[in-house]
């Protein structure tokens, strides 16, 4: 005579918390307890018990591990019932549901909470379960909704926002000093005109496996957070969190460095609906809150490094050319790009593929005019009254807040380029901001060369020969030197003129 009893049916327990604060795993030990119960009153056997802590089920692109293998089982057979706490800690998002619906309707599947509002065996449960988590998806996006405005509101005034600190701030948005010179550094690194590092350079520095002038090693930022955090729990009489381990600095962390508006003093807010810009922009466009005149909210924290900086940064990072450049090298090559003057409008001209252009004004073979206006200030060099023979300070508080200004006017100049390349503005409201902002540029520049010659120069000023220092100086010293002594000025080249005529290149004095 056999035994006619039915074996139990297979059941698997699912526990899950949104966020355990203090990961003492006593939420999912009360769950676990419950279910157990609940099981044993239904003599199921329990074959597997899949658990995702501190996981949220909200948003739909967020991983849980334990609730995907799970799934995989339950398709591969491993079990026909499923026992959780509630149905909002199995699902919040509609689409799952149906899919647990499907599977209760069409292959029998079991599914029961513990509190004993869901059994997706009836009609009665499976309605009951539609509209609960029809609510709970409103509740969801009411809350998103009011954080949302919440953490808007705190960027529109200006306040540092929450969460991991960057590099170089603390929670509150003070400079942490160390810190704020390792990011000073990378931005000057990466920015420099001559031989600029690369992403992966200034990790491996950061990293201590690189030797860069100008980079400390130090242990990787979230190490530093991850113990600043177990410290303060430890403050506040509660066991630590795991620390997380040190190592090597990767370039998407010196990347997202160099990304971040908040080192510049422009308050932040993303938007969930911010799309990434593709490629290496990322998205940081969005990122930025501005007022009614367009102008960036500033954050009620210290800048890091100026609006120059910044932008300079962004213009390299967005470079198209970069992303294939096999050699590395992002630096100036023509010596005249943005400094020679156009002789039609008066704009600052570009470097081009053999020289300088300002598009719709002129077309200039590059080496012939560099060599001439090389001459011409080696020239002037040579007489005594050319610079003094003395270096004067730049870093009283005077000059350093000219500087600042000149920088965040030509910031502004950059920010307006790139709104109009979004079509944010039209090229009438361009040509304004640049006019204005290059009229004030020059008064700023002025008032900066009464105060002191600049350290920039420092390998011209008092050395014997300032016409060979000039001459075998790095590209960006041999700018300043000629932005310091004159303004050149490219004329349109005569017609049917063969070769180079100096009468086209207008050097006036300063």
């Amino acid at each position: 005579m056999t035994d006619s009893t039915p074996s139990p049916r297979k059941a698997a327990i699912y526990l899950r918390i949104s966020q355990d604060r203090e990961m003492d795993g006593l939420a999912i030990e009360r769950q676990r307890e419950q279910c157990e119960a609940l099981a044993t009153y239904r003599q199921w056997e329990v074959v597997q018990t899949y658990v995702d802590q501190s996981k949220s089920a909200t948003d739909r692109t967020k991983v849980r591990p334990a609730y995907d293998r799970m799934v995989s089982d339950y398709k591969a057979g491993a079990f026909t019932a499923i026992v959780c706490y509630d149905l909002d800690r199995l699902t919040r998002q509609p689409r799952q549901l149906e899919d647990w619906i499907d599977a209760a309707e069409l292959r029998g599947l079991a599914l029961v909470t513990a509190n004993g509002d869901a059994d997706l065996s009836t009609d009665g449960g499976r309605m009951y379960a539609r509209i609960k988590a029809a609510v709970a998806r409103a509740e969801m996006e009411r809350k998103g909704a009011r954080q949302s405005a919440a953490q808007r509101q705190r960027a529109m005034q200006g306040r540092a926002p929450k969460g991991m600190r960057p590099l170089g701030y603390a929670t509150n948005g003070d400079v942490i000093p160390d810190e704020a010179e390792a990011v000073r550094a990378i931005y000057a690194l990466f920015t420099r005109p001559a031989h600029p590092e690369s992403l992966r350079s200034l990790a491996r520095a950061l990293s201590g496996t690189q030797d860069i002038e100008g980079i400390t090693p130090r242990p990787r930022h979230s190490h530093v957070v991850s113990k600043e955090r177990a410290q303060r729990r430890i403050a506040e009489g509660k066991e630590p969190r795991t620390i997380e381990p040190d190592g090597p600095w990767s370039p998407s962390t010196v990347l997202g460095i160099l990304r971040n508006p908040r080192y510049a003093r422009m308050s932040t807010y993303t938007p969930k609906t911010a799309q990434a810009d593709g490629g290496r922009r990322r998205s940081w466009r969005a990122q930025i809150l501005r007022d009614d005149a367009g102008e960036p909210i500033r954050g009620q924290w210290e800048a890091i490094v100026d609006d120059e900086t910044w932008w300079r940064a962004q213009d390299i990072l967005d470079d198209k050319d970069r992303v294939t450049n096999t050699s590395g090298s992002t630096k100036r090559k023509h010596l005249g790009s943005g400094l020679y003057r156009c002789g039609v409008c008066g704009g600052k001209v570009t470097g081009a593929p053999r020289g300088y252009g300002c598009a719709g004004h002129i077309t200039r073979t590059g080496p012939a005019i560099d060599d001439y206006v090389t001459r011409v200030i080696s020239a002037r060099l040579s007489q005594p009254d050319a610079l003094r023979k003395r270096k004067t300070a730049d870093d009283t508080p005077e000059t350093a807040g000219i500087s600042a200004a000149i920088a965040e006017q030509r910031g502004r100049i950059l920010r307006a380029q790139r709104d109009y390349d979004d079509e944010v503005i039209e090229g009438r409201d361009l040509k304004r901001i640049r006019e204005a902002a290059e009229a004030r540029i020059a008064e700023l520049e002025t008032e900066r060369l009464l105060q002191a010659r600049g350290s920039t120069l420092a390998p011209i000023l008092g050395v014997d020969d300032p016409a060979a220092a000039f001459q075998e100086a790095t590209l960006e010293v041999r700018r300043e030197v000629i932005d310091t002594l004159a303004t050149v000025t490219l004329r349109p080249h005569p017609r049917g003129r063969k070769g180079f005529d100096p009468d086209s290149v207008e050097i006036q004095w300063r």
